[in-house]
């Protein structure tokens, strides 16, 4: 029987541990694909599943990494055939599920969307779920009403991989887009993404009142917390808010007001349990129109698999810019 490497996440007896294993090639059941990953990449959730420093995994051992991207080795499904170019995230990767961290991934069928024409395999990598995340979070906003003359967009978390594809993303479909980041040292980066101002975190204040001045016609959150909640006084009427992460912290203090006052919208977006007919839509989209102009420039590092516990620990103590490529093979 053939071997393979992965990246195997294990906790025995209460003890967190995590490295590259050789494993048994096992060919696909009925309705199944085994895929030679190509490329995979990195998102908070990695990080948090591969340090243990977040209750990811729901059982243990399991192979990390929400995203892959690779060629059909072999298929028992007709919709496939060997040697097509397929994407998967979401559906409890890394999770329930082995993940894109190893040579070959073998996965429902149900759970792959072939790779658009616009997009290399890299490139799909390159988004991953933190691309596909941008992009459903002005999905769902334009479907509920937003539109660029509504006013400014705020993107919180703006440096990180959901912020800086949100950025490029927005400004690519006519926003005018405020960016929100902790490091100062990043402002020219963003406004090259297309930030038409850059603020730092500190400027985005709670408020004292359930409503606050109107400024923003929407925002892309990636921090929750103090800072959600000052959003929501801050929002226009009838602005969007779609919330993504929770780096800040996972509560949400605030009032009705905003909601029934405003007419503001939160939206919750949930890109792992995204429907499929939805999600195929946005990863054709992602290939044409929402394709970022700056993915060259929003994936700093390329690394491997031997490379991953480093840079989990950079990313949690904020030292990443922008997308981190992984490449598997």
């Amino acid at each position: 029987m053939s071997l393979y490497k992965a990246f195997r996440i294990r906790k025995d007896e209460g003890k967190h541990s995590a490295g590259i294993e050789s494993l048994d090639l096992i060919p696909p059941e009925e309705g199944e694909v085994l895929i030679r990953v190509s490329h995979s990449s990195i998102n908070y959730k990695d990080a948090l599943a591969g340090t243990g420093k977040g209750q990811i995994l729901r059982h243990f051992p399991l192979t990390g990494g929400i995203d892959a991207a690779g060629e059909i080795a072999e298929s028992s499904d007709r919709r496939f055939k060997a040697g097509d170019p397929v994407i998967v995230t979401g559906y409890e990767l890394s999770a329930t599920h082995d993940g894109g961290y190893a040579e070959y991934l073998k996965v429902k069928a149900d759970w792959v969307v072939p790779l658009p024409d616009g997009l290399t395999l890299e490139e799909s990598m390159s988004l991953g779920t933190a691309g596909f995340t941008a992009a459903l979070a002005l999905y769902r906003m334009e479907i509920n009403g937003q539109n660029p003359e509504m006013g400014p967009i705020l993107v919180t978390g703006a440096s990180g991989g959901v912020g800086s594809l949100a950025v490029n993303i927005f400004d690519g479909e006519g926003y005018e887009v405020t960016a929100v980041t902790g490091k100062t040292e990043q402002h020219a980066y963003l406004e090259h993404l297309g930030a038409q101002e850059v603020l730092h975190r500190d400027k985005i204040k709670p408020g004292r009142h359930a409503l606050e001045r109107g400024h923003w016609g929407g925002a892309v959150d990636n921090v929750g917390g103090e800072m959600l909640s000052g959003i929501t006084r801050t929002v226009r009427p009838w602005g969007n808010i779609a919330s993504i992460g929770l780096a800040g912290g996972h509560e949400l203090n605030t009032t009705v007001m905003p909601f029934i006052l405003r007419g503001v919208s939160l939206l919750g977006i949930n890109s792992s349990g995204c429907p499929y007919d939805i999600r195929h839509e946005i990863w054709q989209r992602l290939a044409t129109d929402l394709k970022p102009r700056h993915l060259d420039d929003i994936v700093t590092r390329t690394i491997s698999l031997d490379e991953l516990p480093e840079v989990f620990d950079e990313l949690l103590s904020g030292q990443i810019l922008g997308r981190t490529l992984v490449k598997t093979g």
